[in-house]
């Protein structure tokens, strides 16, 4: 019988994943979910698998041009990838691992089942397209004897407000259904330039996801009977109107698209304040220097309030969290008394 002494270890066979759909990736056809979560893998191969039900979502077989919700749970089978691939992708998890400092948040909850915190603008909820840490990787490196640790949705990166950590799978699976059935209440706190008409409460537009050139994502309103528009519902209901011109409102989100508030309030003439992507860029402008009002230099859209049901208790949560200062400065002058 004979013994080897070093060597290359055996290649490690590949595994079963489950992946869990987060609100960025919802509305994706499955087909092209799997192959960003597949790099290096065959499209013939990728359609191959979901032919054949290996892949399944929330356990349950799905055609390539189903799509996915946040919240759906998709199992994909054990699949080779290219040595290059490998390598490359394990030497990005590297590099965001040792360079994410550790960092903590200010905590507006927190249990052994979730960890809810205040999210500042400027911070991206995770690493990944030109980002090379966000929150998620700062708390690992701040916790490293937390076991669990992961994002149950996610705030734009100029958006502030409140984030919801999940730090056992069970509460991650919980909350993940209840934000996909809608069982949540999330709402805004948004300011917009003139007044908000009283009578748009409910904005019901569908939206679509495209690529500028560059590749950087954008959304817009489309008509009902494009195939590519998903569903997207916002309520509106203003809170203050003041004599400078600015309206401030609070935004409750029924469904969770990408940049769904921002699109829907530019698409009725009312662009978010700050906003770079779907803004006045020219307002903007102006707003960066001082004057009559404080300068306002980043988009004012803050994640104010959350409702949700204890993952494991059951019992009804509401969490809030105010203004952060730059924008109760801003608000303070623009539209009186937000709290």
């Amino acid at each position: 019988m004979k013994h080897i002494i070093g060597g290359n270890p055996p290649p490690q066979l590949p595994q079963v994943k489950t992946v869990l759909v987060d609100e960025d990736s919802a509305g994706q056809r499955l087909d092209n979910f799997l192959m960003r979560h597949l790099k290096g893998v065959p499209k013939t191969h990728v359609y191959r698998i979901i032919r054949s039900g290996e892949v399944r979502v929330n356990k349950g077989r799905a055609s390539a041009d189903s799509r996915v919700q946040a919240g759906d749970v998709v199992r994909l089978p054990p699949v080779r990838i290219s040595e290059r691939v490998a390598e490359k992708t394990q030497a990005m998890a590297d590099s965001v691992a040792r360079g994410a400092p550790a960092r903590e948040f200010a905590i507006l909850f927190e249990d052994e089942y979730l960890l809810a915190i205040d999210k500042p603008a400027g911070v991206a909820v995770h690493g990944g397209s030109g980002v090379s840490f966000g929150v998620i990787e700062q708390l690992r490196m701040a916790r490293p004897q937390a076991k669990f640790l992961e994002l149950v949705h996610r705030l734009d990166r100029e958006t502030s407000g409140i984030l919801l950590i999940a730090k056992k799978r069970s509460a991650l699976t919980n909350l993940q259904d209840q934000f996909r059935e809608r069982e949540t209440g999330k709402t805004y706190l948004a300011l917009v330039a003139g007044r908000w008409p009283a009578n748009k409460k409910v904005l019901d537009k569908p939206l679509h996801k495209y690529l500028l050139p560059d590749g950087e994502r954008r959304v817009k309103v489309v008509s009902r009977d494009d195939a590519d528009g998903m569903p997207s519902v916002t309520l509106v209901k203003v809170r203050d109107t003041a004599a400078t011109g600015f309206t401030l409102l609070e935004v409750t989100i029924k469904t969770g698209r990408t940049h769904q508030i921002r699109v829907h309030l530019a698409s009725e003439g009312y662009p978010i304040t700050g906003d770079d992507k779907y803004g006045d860029f020219d307002l903007n402008k102006t707003l960066l220097r001082p004057g009559k009002l404080p300068s306002l230099k980043r988009m004012f859209l803050h994640a104010w309030r959350l409702q949700f049901n204890h993952p494991a208790s059951g019992e009804r949560v509401e969490l809030l969290a105010h203004l952060p200062s730059d924008l109760e400065a801003f608000a303070t002058h623009a539209a009186p008394s937000p709290s």
